[in-house]
């Protein structure tokens, strides 16, 4: 195993403030949203295994997987907090690759000197995960249906093995001990990074101090594995999926842009669609009402960042991230009730009210009884409520940020 970089360690200047559009890597599917910009450069490194073995058997060899840092790692090697991202996300959480970078990652407002994760005091670490959706983007690096089998010269397809939540886990394990890194001060996820970061404190109770789970849930409950089978039956009809088999011909991108159209909207709530598009026509003369190829603007919103975010996303890739959510029980069991009871460190939640994708009621709330019940210290904020649903907890988390520096410093 050895880590390998693409340059220069990340160095953080002082914040000169003001607002950059933070479109980031769910802008690129959700919309554009404003964020405190720092002004760090960062690098991104890349991590490899010579192989692999999933949690239900299968091997992968060649295991490669892209990461980033911010801050200093201390001789003692204990002053880390891993950030584990959301489904259409990277390890890109803050800085920027180039100083004329449109955009920093999408948590730039809450990592930085003097911020929530001051990066003076902590070293954060963000990877990517396996599978990750956007093996076209350069600045991912991930291993996963699209890459080449060693054994066969060609890529993987759906002989890919099945990788679990636990499996993104125990690959950011690697790494980290790979660094010498044996403890962690916190791990925070956001959506599918909340299920990371609740798998963390599982299966590695001994090396987790604080857990921040934002906008998640313990399980994949039955409506969600519902939702999530919905997201992934466009690509499977379109006929260019070929069940898998498309790499060097025509690819399903008609069906991964309604994928990703189904993402989008769900990731998103009425309040701002009422807010931003209302019932308004997408161009002036052209009413919906009176030919069939006419639409509303938020039609033609979604078909547009849909197909952007489409053009560096993989089909295959969607389908085994679909699966790793929907099989996802904490403790990677059949037990939630077990799963829970291993995990032992101090926990933080953060629900976004208006949350449709990971409802409070079904998701954070219950939790966090589980979790108090079993003799667990949590503390549970609804700070970032705004209008944007599930999307709250990565464009307003630093809403937060006071609670998330307190709890840090217990």
């Amino acid at each position: 195993m050895r880590c390998l970089e693409t340059g220069a360690a990340g160095r953080w200047g002082r914040r000169l403030g003001g607002i950059a559009l933070a479109t980031g890597l769910f802008g690129g599917v959700f919309g554009g949203t404003p964020a405190l910009a720092l002004d760090g450069i960062v690098e991104k490194k890349v991590f490899e295994m010579p192989s692999y073995t999933t949690t239900g058997g299968g091997t992968i060899k060649n295991v490669r997987v892209g990461w980033e840092s911010y801050g200093k790692l201390n001789e003692a090697k204990d002053n880390v907090i891993l950030i584990t991202h959301f489904f259409s996300g990277n390890s890109h959480a803050a800085g920027k690759y180039k100083a004329e970078d449109a955009a920093p990652g999408y948590w730039d407002a809450i990592v930085g000197p003097g911020k929530p994760l001051d990066t003076d005091k902590y070293f954060i670490v963000s990877s990517d995960t396996l599978v990750n959706l956007s093996p076209k983007d350069p600045a991912v690096v991930t291993t996963g249906p699209a890459s080449v089998n060693p054994d066969t010269g060609a890529p993987y397809g759906m002989s890919f093995p099945i990788v679990t939540i636990r499996d993104f886990v125990n690959v950011q394990k690697a790494l980290l001990d790979s660094l010498g890194v044996k403890s962690l001060q916190a791990v925070m996820g956001g959506s599918m990074g909340s299920l990371q970061a609740l798998e963390w404190a599982a299966a590695y109770p001994d090396s987790v101090k604080r857990v921040i789970a934002a906008i998640g849930g313990p399980e994949a409950d039955p409506f969600l594995i519902g939702w999530l089978n919905l997201w992934a039956a466009p690509i499977k009809l379109d006929p260019n999926w070929n069940n898998g088999d498309y790499y060097g011909k025509a690819e399903p991108r008609a069906g991964l842009t309604e994928a990703l159209k189904l993402v989008t909207l769900h990731a998103r709530h009425w309040k701002w669609a009422d807010a931003a598009f209302g019932r308004k026509w997408a161009e002036d003369g052209k009413d919906p009402r009176v030919a069939m190829g006419n639409q509303y603007a938020i039609e033609a919103w979604l078909e547009k960042s849909a197909a952007a975010r489409a053009a560096v996303s993989d089909a295959n890739h969607f389908l085994y991230l679909v699966k790793a959510n929907q099989t996802f029980v904490t403790g990677n069991g059949g037990s939630l009730e077990d799963g829970l009871a291993k995990i032992k460190a101090p926990v933080l939640l953060i629900p976004s009210a208006d949350d449709l994708v990971f409802p409070p009621d079904r998701n954070m709330r219950p939790l966090k009884d589980r979790l108090e019940k079993q003799g667990n210290a949590v503390e549970y904020t609804e700070a970032i409520t705004s209008t944007l649903g599930h999307l709250d907890g990565v464009a307003n988390m630093a809403k937060a940020g006071d609670t998330i520096a307190a709890f840090l410093a217990k």
